[in-house]
Parts: structure tokens; C-alpha cells; sequence
């Protein structure tokens, strides 16, 4: 398989939108307190965290890395912080160079994103990164193929797969689900729910009907809660 970086435009403030996906990666009301809004408290991290001795999050759609580097700098933020091990997905991953050029937009994650630019050189299939102390597995190329090469340790499975703690908490950050569909599909979150542990939550941007009930098929209690900046509504859930 060969990579395919995305094809950007930049808007204004540094917002790279993917024009294959006709959607923006972050909000051009502010990238950092979405993620903050939308992953973080969605899934009560950091607070979750503490105590732990590690703590394990999945997410469709790695994008510029923005939600990994603020896990990182929330994380970094307790007194004792468990290790990090950060699941992801992504398609089209981007060239050190788009990474760097988005990644300026947040001047508070510097050194982190240096960190990340340091070590980004992601070939086909799974790479294990690690960053500042936290271990980034990226899977490149269509979540709903690679999600089936992980397992939960400590369970049977054929091998040649590669065995992670259950999930605690899911980022679902894929583009638009009305223009990438793929990534909310039911057997994909069906099988995200099946790596996931039995206190495991969730947290999305999009409201999307199907979305919910796809949700709750594969297993997770799902509801609304208020969503960042001027969008009404994001969703959170848990295993059910």
C-alpha cells in the first residue's frame, strides 16, 4: 500500500481543510479548547487518569495529532501520570511538513509537537511512535481492516496479532459522518466496543442520529450533552 498524504487548503488562522473530505481538521473557533471540550471533559479526562498506573485511549482519525498532544500536556498536568498508550487511525497521514505547518497554530504544545515532528516518519500498516514518554501505535490506512490485527491481552487470539490493554476512553474524530461515513460505520464501532473495557467511555462532536444508534447497536450507552463553540450538541457514552 502507498501512502497518500491529503490534498489541504489552508484557511485563515492556519486551519488545514482535507478537500477530498470537504471538511476542516479542527475548529476554526479554536482547535485546542475543542479538544479540550469534546475529548478531554467528554471522556473526564484527566481526572480519570489519576491514580492509574496506565491508562490506554483509541481514536478513528489522527489527523494533525492534536488530540494526542493535549492527552499529553493534560496528563503531564497530574502528579503522578499513568503511561500512555495512544491507539489511532488514519488514511492520509500528513507529511512532516503539513504536520509542522498545522501544528504552529498551537503555540502551547511546542515542545510536545516537536517531540512528535521528531519522530514522524509513518510507513503503511501499524507503527509504534514514541513520544515524550507515550507510546503512540498509528495504524495508516482503512480502520476497518487494521482494527482487526488488535486484541485485548490477556485474551486468546490467533497469533500475529497485537495485543493492547482494553480501551478506556475512544476519540471519534473522523471528518463528517455525512462525508465519511466509512468511519461510523456499525461493524467498525462494533468492533471498537469490543476492545474496550467495561468502565470504557466515549466522546464525539456530531449529534448525527444513525451515528447514536450505530453507538448503541455496538454496545455503548450513548447521550447528548452540549457540544463546543456553536454547535448545540456532541455526543458521550459508555460501554454499555
Amino acid at each position: 500500500m502507498s501512502i497518500k498524504p491529503p490534498d489541504l487548503e489552508w484557511l485563515e488562522g492556519g486551519v488545514p481543510r482535507a478537500r477530498g473530505f470537504d471538511d476542516t481538521y479542527f475548529s476554526r473557533a479554536g482547535g485546542l479548547a475543542e479538544t479540550r471540550h469534546v475529548f478531554l471533559a467528554g471522556n473526564r479526562l484527566p481526572e480519570r487518569a489519576a491514580g492509574r498506573d496506565r491508562l490506554t485511549i483509541a481514536e478513528f482519525g489522527f489527523g494533525t495529532g492534536l488530540n494526542f498532544l493535549t492527552t499529553l500536556e493534560a496528563l503531564n498536568g497530574l502528579e503522578a501520570a499513568p503511561g500512555l498508550t495512544f491507539v489511532s487511525f488514519e488514511l492520509h497521514p500528513m507529511t512532516r511538513d503539513q504536520l509542522r505547518r498545522a501544528l504552529k497554530a498551537f503555540p502551547e504544545l511546542t515542545s510536545l509537537a516537536e517531540a512528535l515532528l521528531d519522530a514522524w516518519s509513518p510507513g503503511a500498516g501499524w507503527n509504534r511512535i514514541p513520544v515524550a514518554g507515550a507510546q503512540l501505535l498509528l495504524g495508516v490506512g482503512d480502520a476497518r481492516a487494521l482494527i482487526g490485527d488488535l486484541t485485548v491481552e490477556d485474551t486468546a487470539s490467533p497469533p500475529g496479532k497485537i495485543a493492547i490493554a482494553p480501551v478506556d476512553a475512544w476519540y471519534l474524530d473522523g471528518f463528517s459522518p455525512a462525508r465519511n461515513p466509512e468511519l461510523w460505520e456499525p461493524g467498525l464501532l462494533g468492533a471498537a466496543a469490543g476492545l474496550t473495557a467495561p468502565d470504557g467511555t466515549l466522546a464525539t462532536y456530531t449529534a448525527a442520529g444513525w451515528v447514536r444508534r450505530n453507538l448503541q447497536a455496538a454496545g455503548f450507552t450513548v447521550g447528548k450533552v452540549r457540544g463546543f463553540a456553536g454547535k448545540r450538541e456532541m455526543v458521550v457514552g459508555r460501554k454499555a
